[in-house]
């Protein structure tokens, strides 16, 4: 469909897990008009229904923008892989489906860094306003949201044993990781609705795309803002080889992300005045703080060789066991393809001064490589280890002024002497509870990265030689008072007007896990801040 040049009380960049929640709650008043751009396509894939789809997703360029890293100079110049989802609903069509908060104190940190009505106390609302919760609704969850909150229902034996071989380990049991605390063993909780995946476009844009004041186009990339007397009055779009420009009479909001977002900006002339004028664009609005901040979870894994055909490794080594699989998903949306990437977990504090959980434990019932690498062709399972409060910090640059061209991508990974510590002291504890029965029992051999590495210098180079990230990237506008602060905490951009963010490239710190439910609340809490309802 070719798409015209057009008004909109509203535009939002980018069809993510934030934007998708920002166009469809601005939408539900019937009185504005909203326009959502999305730079990717459609969601109609059967591998993006499937929950085991991130398998396929993880790489596939028709849904994933494939980030590449510069070199990393901490890990000895290896470049890192980012998926990032490129289509509606963006990563939460692609990601591992864990739904994860993190912690309160997460919250009030930003609270204290200036942020006010960003505490845990004020962002709960918005969480629970999000939530379908299975369990039921509680000071901590709700019911009858857009997003549906699941337990995991596939319960492989490996998982009781983690439980079960941490809790002898004096990790206790945590039956919810969203609720009073975050410290703890147990099964995660995944963005699944009856055996299929809801990312934030089946949540959020499906139920809303009947609406008449809603216009949704794919395939649209933002190549700039458009600035008249310092106000966004309009972003221009590359669709089907030719430059639309379309034009907000109330406000624009970027909810690319924090590569996309950030990205834009500097395109658009916002961001660090000398970087600008090197490459010559024109300068709207100079705030060193675009693209800086950059965060993420850097960690690695210990995987294991099995001692019993139970991982999923079995099941995709075996041509019945696979069409078995299928059929369960197919008719009863069930079985080992239902669940998320990883099943069980845990949160606990390495460093004696950590006074809340300062590492999370991924364990996930397969074993291979990373992203494009594939399964290894043997049973086996993985625990996924990362320090939660990275101190690294890195930043995101242009590298043209050509918008169809990537930004650099510089996370500065591992140089953070803490963060390595961190990672080295995890890895013991992990190899312990896997010495412990009775996960002890599944247990044939260690095979990453083996038991001939032991000591801390040996552990710390395998880290720095075969780790990557969780794609958990924040902070590259992040919000606060400062003068590398990028937006204030209404999300409205410094310098000019009529333009916000809403993304999880506000977070001014990373939060303490996964960062989907976290994006999904900052959409919620920014409708309410462009509507002018948040207290």
């Amino acid at each position: 469909m070719q798409i015209e040049s057009a008004a909109f009380d509203y535009i939002v960049v980018g069809a993510g897990s934030a934007g998708c929640v920002v166009a469809a709650r601005l939408s539900e008043r019937p009185d504005v008009s909203v326009l959502l751009v999305e730079a990717g396509g459609k969601d109609d894939s059967f591998w993006l229904k499937i929950p085991v789809g991130y398998g396929r997703t993880i790489a596939d360029p028709a849904v994933n923008w494939k980030y590449m890293t510069e070199p990393n100079p901490a890990l000895g110049g290896r470049q890192i892989y980012w998926p990032r989802g490129k289509t509606l609903g963006g990563s939460s069509s692609i990601n591992g489906l864990i739904y994860i908060r993190g912690q309160a104190a997460d919250y009030d940190h930003w609270r204290q860094l200036g942020n006010r009505g960003w505490g845990y106390e004020d962002v709960l609302p918005y969480f629970r306003k999000s939530e379908d919760q299975e369990n039921g609704a509680d000071a901590f969850h709700g019911v009858g949201g857009p997003l549906s909150i699941t337990n995991i229902r596939e319960r492989n034996p490996l998982c009781e044993a983690l439980i079960a071989s941490a809790g002898r380990n004096g990790i206790p049991h945590n039956p919810d990781f969203n609720g009073a605390s975050q410290e703890g063993v147990g099964y995660y909780q995944g963005t699944i609705r009856n055996g299929r995946r809801c990312s934030a476009s089946y949540a959020y844009l499906r139920p809303a795309r009947g609406r008449p004041n809603l216009t949704v186009v794919t395939d649209s990339l933002a190549e700039k803002i458009v600035f008249e007397n310092g106000r966004a009055v309009g972003v221009d779009l590359r669709t089907g080889g030719r430059t639309v420009r379309m034009t907000c009479r109330r406000e624009l909001v970027l909810s690319g992300g924090s590569v996309n977002s950030p990205h834009l900006l500097l395109l658009s002339g916002v961001g660090p005045a000398a970087q600008l004028r090197d490459l010559g664009i024109p300068v709207e609005a100079d705030l060193p703080g675009v693209g800086e901040n950059l965060q993420d979870h850097y960690g690695g894994q210990i995987t294991w060789r099995c001692t019993r055909p139970i991982t999923m490794n079995d099941v995709m080594l075996s041509k019945r066991r696979q069409l078995a699989a299928g059929l369960r998903w197919l008719l009863l949306r069930n079985g080992p393809l239902s669940v998320p990437a990883g099943q069980a977990g845990l949160f606990t504090r390495i460093l004696p001064s950590s006074a809340t959980p300062d590492v999370q434990f991924l364990f996930q019932t397969f074993s291979g490589g990373y992203y494009e690498d594939g399964l290894f062709k043997f049973s086996g399972f993985a625990n996924f280890i990362c320090p939660v409060r990275p101190r690294s910090r890195g930043r995101i640059t242009l590298a043209s002024a050509d918008p169809s061209e990537p930004p650099r991508l510089a996370p500065n990974y591992f140089a953070d002497p803490v963060d390595r510590h961190i990672l080295v002291e995890a890895l013991k504890l992990a190899r312990k509870i896997a010495q412990t029965p009775p996960l002890a029992d599944f247990v044939a051999s260690e095979h990453l990265p083996g038991a001939d590495i032991r000591s801390d210098d040996e552990i710390e180079g395998y880290f720095r030689e075969n780790g990557g990230c969780v794609s958990h990237q924040v902070g590259t506008c992040k919000m606060g008072n400062d003068t590398m602060a990028v937006v204030d905490d209404q999300l409205r951009v410094r310098g000019v007007d009529g333009l916000r963010v809403a993304d999880a490239s506000i977070m001014p710190t990373l939060i303490s896990g996964n960062t989907n439910a976290t994006t999904i609340m900052i959409g919620e809490k920014a409708a309410d801040l462009i509507r002018g309802t948040a207290s």
